[in-house]
């Protein structure tokens, strides 16, 4: 096992794995038939020149590659270790930026990086119960994220009819050729600059809400079982 996970570790393994997935991001964006739901909601923001935050779930990020098609950058918040790198790597060729660290961990480091790159006018895509969960539940992160930037939230839910579905703990979402996708994007989550404890305590449960509702609608739309939240610890 200890053999196993070495090799998979390698440059040139890693390097395999990163050419396969950009390979299946491209023929998925070229096969399946994505429809994009309130997509005016993003454009008025970027016609306006206002930053804003995306907020999807970890479970549908390999789908969100092909959601993004507006010229602005778009800066994506990936974890720091291996898995990450090779993600990192694999979006790149789509014009995907990352940003390296963590909703949940190392939250300082992370803030500044979102900041910053808010601050430059980007727009920054965090996944709110990454990067290791529990599944469908937001952290205050985000929020926090969004109090110290000025940059509102804007939900985004993404499904497919037919996908693969993975049984780690997000329940990774992977379209299959020829399907048909939906991107669904919600209305924006504004967080007072002077909001304390108990305010972002509450905008973080909303926004939770508002991304497992957006998800439930476009899953029972496709036909699709529904995937539950995670209990909490």
């Amino acid at each position: 096992m200890a053999f196993a996970k070495n090799v998979l570790r390698t440059d040139l393994i890693q390097g395999l794995l990163r050419c396969t997935i950009t390979a299946y991001l491209c023929l998925a964006k070229i096969t399946v038939r994505w429809r994009v739901e309130s997509k005016e909601i993003p454009s008025e923001m970027m016609e306006n020149k206002k930053p804003f935050i995306i907020a999807f779930w970890h479970g549908r990020l390999g789908m969100f590659v092909h959601a993004w098609r507006f010229e602005n950058p778009v800066n994506i918040m990936i974890s720091e270790h291996r898995d990450g790198l090779l993600i990192s790597r694999a979006v790149a060729p789509f014009g995907i930026n990352t940003l390296p660290g963590s909703s949940t961990k190392g939250g300082s480091s992370a803030l500044r990086k979102v900041i910053r790159t808010i601050h430059r006018g980007e727009v920054v895509g965090i996944t709110p119960d990454g990067p290791q969960g529990p599944r469908m539940r937001a952290g205050k992160g985000i929020v926090e994220a969004s109090r110290l930037s000025g940059a509102p939230i804007i939900p985004l839910a993404l499904s497919a009819k037919s996908a693969f579905v993975a049984s780690s703990w997000d329940r990774l979402m992977i379209p299959l050729p020829f399907t048909t996708g939906i991107f669904l994007w919600g209305r924006p989550i504004y967080v007072p600059k002077d909001a304390g404890k108990e305010k972002i305590a509450k905008l973080t449960i909303a926004l939770e809400t508002t991304l497992n509702e957006m998800t439930a609608e476009l899953d029972t739309r496709l036909g699709r079982n529904l995937i539950q939240p995670q209990k909490k610890p």
